[in-house]
């Protein structure tokens, strides 16, 4: 397991490794299985590390990388500590099912800058952790895709209104309904994403913007981007604060889980 200190206390993470470089940290999660699918364990350990850099006062850019062979093919349907929820009570579901929630408001509320670094694939819940990052890298042959309408869910994670501030409601519409993936070209004239790398170079090519922004004075930095996310984001708790609840009764419908079934299988 690898272990990092935060502030002389070790943390340990199964999935997740933290390496730093004056004032730039690069985060890599890697299951190494399912494509690296998201459960619940690495949500809980990505969460985790995103709070242990709200009161870093050395880092200022934050890279976060998925494994070589794809970011995150989603959400992981075999985790049964994310679909078996029977036995839990009514307060238990509604934590659960805003685990990806508080994750990706960690990952968007972090004061340091944020920027995904995206291999191959990006699904799902891959999207959405890489929508609350400030900015985005995606490789040259890579797709994003984003198919939870296909499998009866509602777009989660409050990535709705990030997606719509992003590229706007008619092509947020087009993404989320047609199920389309998306190829990197189409990603950046859409505003998705904000660099194209070869493949294997989106941590270098996010390194290198990270280090031309750290040219600036980080206190004025780490204002702007507070200033930014305040009026951009301004309706987006407003527009999203039930999407956990509204993601647990899409889920219950009879025809989402029978596409969910479906599409666990292929």
């Amino acid at each position: 397991r690898p272990v990092r200190a935060f502030g002389g206390a070790a943390m340990t993470w199964d999935y997740v490794t933290v390496d730093r470089e004056g004032p730039v940290a690069v985060v890599r999660f890697d299951r190494k299985e399912n494509l690296n699918a998201f459960n619940q364990h690495l949500v809980r350990e990505l969460t985790e590390v995103a709070s242990t850099f709200h009161d870093d006062l050395e880092t200022h850019y934050v890279v976060l990388a998925g494994a070589p062979e794809a970011f995150s093919a989603g959400a992981d349907l075999k985790d049964a500590a994310s679909w078996k929820l029977a036995e839990k009570t009514d307060v238990q579901r509604r934590h659960r099912f805003y685990a990806g929630v508080r994750l990706c408001k960690m990952w968007e509320e972090m004061p340091q800058i944020t920027i995904a670094a995206m291999e191959r694939m990006a699904v799902g819940a891959g999207v959405a952790i890489a929508l609350a990052c400030d900015w985005r890298v995606l490789g040259r042959s890579a797709f994003l895709y984003v198919p939870e309408v296909k499998i009866g869910l509602n777009l989660q994670w409050g990535a709705l209104p990030r997606l719509v501030t992003l590229v706007g409601p008619a092509r947020a519409k087009r993404i989320t309904l047609m199920c389309e993936k998306m190829d990197a070209a189409t990603a950046l004239a859409w505003g998705l994403v904000d660099e194209v790398a070869e493949d294997g170079k989106t941590v270098e090519v996010a390194l290198a913007m990270a280090r031309k922004t750290a040219e600036m004075p980080p206190a004025t930095v780490r204002l702007m981007k507070e200033a930014i996310n305040a009026t951009a984001g301004a309706l987006h708790r407003a527009t999203a604060f039930a999407d956990g609840d509204q993601s647990q009764l899409t889920g219950s419908f009879e025809a989402a889980r029978t596409a969910r079934e479906r599409f666990a299988k292929r």
